[in-house]
């Protein structure tokens, strides 16, 4: 017997969400779409809550999405909220952005398999993972300190100028 596949596209949310890294906190919302007006929305529901209302600063990292790239971005996030600074990932590396790490487990956790029946179901489900994070989830202690970082690059820098240098062409040690 052969059996066709239905596929029935039920609309999409968009997911934008802040990581508190010091408190393991998150605060996510769903949206229709993405852009400027979403994000600053984004901002507006964390900034308007303490700590970060009465904070001397909060730093904002963010990728270089077209809602928030570039310095103007940089302007109207400081310019309605004067104690926040962005800083912007480098290009190609949203990796670096401690956000990812949840967006990731929100992918495999909550998302996968992606069997929703609508845009409300999964905007439900993603609250809920997010409430239950947000309950057992802990701050991250890095042991790595900037002295660790500094030994490391020196002792790379001793073994590099101690070693021959490597022909590119054969990859074999070069003739002094």
């Amino acid at each position: 017997m052969r059996v066709n596949h239905d596929y029935h596209r039920r609309g999409a949310v968009a997911f934008l969400a802040a990581n508190d890294v010091h408190r393991a906190r998150i605060h996510g919302r769903c949206e229709d779409t993405t852009g400027i007006d979403p994000f600053m929305r984004l901002v507006q529901q964390v900034m308007s809550q303490e700590p970060y209302k009465s904070a001397d600063r909060v730093f904002w990292v963010v990728d270089n999405g077209s809602s928030h790239h570039g310095q103007a971005a940089a302007d109207r996030l400081t310019a309605q909220f004067p104690n926040a600074v962005m800083v912007h990932t480098p290009v190609h590396a949203s990796w670096l952005n401690q956000v990812e790490i949840y967006f990731s487990i929100v992918q495999r956790k909550v998302l996968t398999p992606n069997d929703f029946t609508d845009t409300d179901t999964v905007a439900h489900r993603l609250a809920d993972f997010e409430e239950r994070y947000n309950q057992t989830a802990r701050p991250f202690r890095w042991k790595f300190t900037t002295a660790d970082l500094t030994d490391l690059l020196h002792r790379l820098d001793r073994l590099e100028t101690h070693q021959a240098p490597i022909n590119t062409v054969s990859g074999q040690p070069r003739a002094a």
